[in-house]
């Protein structure tokens, strides 16, 4: 039994037989007690409690990072570690799993956790009419069986080497079953944190559960006070002022103000965070693959990064893929910033030239805004009119992605490249956010899923960016580093994750006050 990395997991493979994670991440010295006080921008007044729906940070970090848990969690050293699932093992295909539950758990009605709350989660993203961000992770699942209380047996449709990873998704929390419909109107879950009120959009707080299963090893606040604050300014303001302990999307034109500040600490950490502009290509002109090379060509995203970024991050070469992940392929050729290449592409799509609207805000991504002006003035010298439509804060993510033909749109990134993947581009998954199709591609996602071998996974990831970065429908200009601020009364063990924003989302639990 043991803590497996995503390099071990994949270098190990399902053949090994049990692939298992213990306890939980351990942590120096730390300290019980005060109320946390949290700014957060990433909220809007149609969030609830039910994580199908999570979007964005806010929900995110309230969600599974503290009322509920999922089966896995992705600690901040990198390594896979049993949450409520405490163990699992695979067959030699990786095609069955069997996770061991953990006893003496209980939802925050006093329910008592099992393998029935598992089961009937998980279905829950694949209900009829259920929109679920997780319905490729939980379809993926052709049988699931109770083999006892606290045991649950997984049938995939095929193998999958990262499957456990899987089960870390923010997505899939686990809600008490016979009680779902209850449990979002509440937020009932078994995480350790319990809603005292939920004003969506405004204001959370929530309390400590004496006696969880994480005492000693997660969970120190008192009581922990959500502040949705949007924007940027009024955010970092709030924390130069004192009025809250740690905010995340940092101003990067404030941050020099932020490090005189001796009582602010700026911590920063590269993932596979990136910045995104996705088009639907099943509308016209983003149906034509010759238009979408053009506009890949079209953004200087060196300029991007040094004056959106302000050098907190790195040139992308429209693939989510990122420097943190195993497979990342850097020896792609970059789809350079090239006006006359746009302006060729556009003769060879039957065009003289482009005129497209591109919708923006900056509840997409800090400076997203700006980002899209930057784009419409590189873009002129391709032959290119971009007209930036500055969208509402509130609902960008209910009312313009996925539903205009062109927009800003930020990615955490994932762990895993099949994760990444399957998450936004397989065809026909929910957050599709570009409808992008492509045979081979999709050929590709199955077969590199279900490869145990190493050298073979890599070459079949490496096609697969090639395909992407040359014709898919996203432009993709720029990975960010998460930074983000707090308090020096706040500390931490001193290694912080990278999966997410705000220590993968987990700060709630993993922080304490010094």
């Amino acid at each position: 039994m043991k803590n497996i990395s995503r390099r071990g997991l994949l270098k190990t493979g399902a053949a090994a037989g049990v692939l298992a994670a213990t306890g939980m991440p351990a942590v120096a010295m730390p300290k019980k007690g005060g109320t946390l006080r949290l700014g957060l921008a990433g909220a809007n007044s149609s969030d609830s409690w039910d994580s199908r729906t999570h979007s964005d940070s806010y929900m995110i970090m309230c969600g599974h990072g503290a009322v509920f848990d999922t089966m896995t969690q992705v600690a901040a050293n990198g390594e896979l570690v049993g949450e409520l699932a405490e163990s699992w093992e695979a067959t030699s295909d990786a095609k069955t799993w069997t996770f061991n539950l953990r006893k003496g758990v209980t939802f925050h009605n006093g329910k008592a956790f099992g393998a029935d709350d598992v089961i009937e989660s998980l279905n829950m993203h694949v209900a009829e009419g259920a929109k679920s961000a997780a319905k490729p992770i939980v379809s993926a699942i052709t049988e699931m069986k109770k083999m006892g209380e606290h045991q649950v047996q997984m049938t995939l449709k095929a193998g999958n080497a990262d499957f456990p990873f899987l089960l870390s998704d923010y997505h899939i929390c686990i809600f008490p079953a016979g009680q779902v419909e209850e449990a979002i109107a509440q937020g009932i879950g078994t995480g350790m944190y319990k809603v005292e009120s939920f004003d969506p959009g405004v204001r959370t707080l929530l309390s400590r559960v004496e006696g969880h299963y994480k005492d000693g090893k997660e969970g120190w606040f008192d009581q922990i006070e959500v502040i949705a604050i949007n924007d940027s300014s009024a955010r970092m303001n709030a924390l130069m002022t004192g009025q809250v302990d740690a905010v995340n999307r940092v101003d990067f034109k404030t941050e020099p103000l932020m490090k005189a500040n001796p009582m602010i600490n700026i911590f920063e950490v590269t993932g596979n965070q990136h910045f995104t502009f996705p088009m639907l290509t099943n509308v016209a002109p983003y149906d034509n693959v010759k238009v979408r090379q053009a506009l890949k060509h079209a953004v200087n995203r060196q300029e991007m990064v040094d004056k959106i970024l302000l050098g907190h991050g790195a040139v992308a070469n429209d693939i989510p893929i990122g420097p943190a992940n195993q497979y990342f392929a850097s020896d792609l050729p970059l789809n350079e910033y090239d006006p006359e290449k746009a302006k060729f592409l556009l003769k060879e799509a039957g065009m003289d030239g482009l005129s497209v609207d591109l919708s923006a805000s900056d509840a997409a991504f800090p400076g997203a805004v700006d980002a899209a002006q930057l784009y419409q003035a590189s873009a002129k010298a391709a032959g290119i009119n971009l007209n930036v439509v500055q969208e509402p804060a509130d609902g960008y993510w209910s009312n313009v992605w996925l539903k205009k033909p062109w927009c800003a749109c930020y990615w955490s990134g994932r762990a895993t490249e099949d994760w990444m993947f399957s998450t936004a581009y397989e065809m026909g998954v929910p957050w599709n956010d570009s409808h992008w199709e492509n045979a081979r591609f999709q050929e590709l996602l199955l077969t590199a899923r279900a490869e145990l071998d190493t050298e073979k996974r890599r070459g079949q990831y490496h096609e697969m960016q090639a395909i992407m970065s040359t014709e898919g429908g996203t432009v993709i200009p720029m990975y960010a580093n998460y930074v983000d601020a707090h308090s020096t009364k706040l500390t931490n063990s001193g290694t912080i994750g990278n999966v997410f924003q705000m220590d993968s989302s987990r700060l709630m639990e993993r922080w304490w006050f010094s």
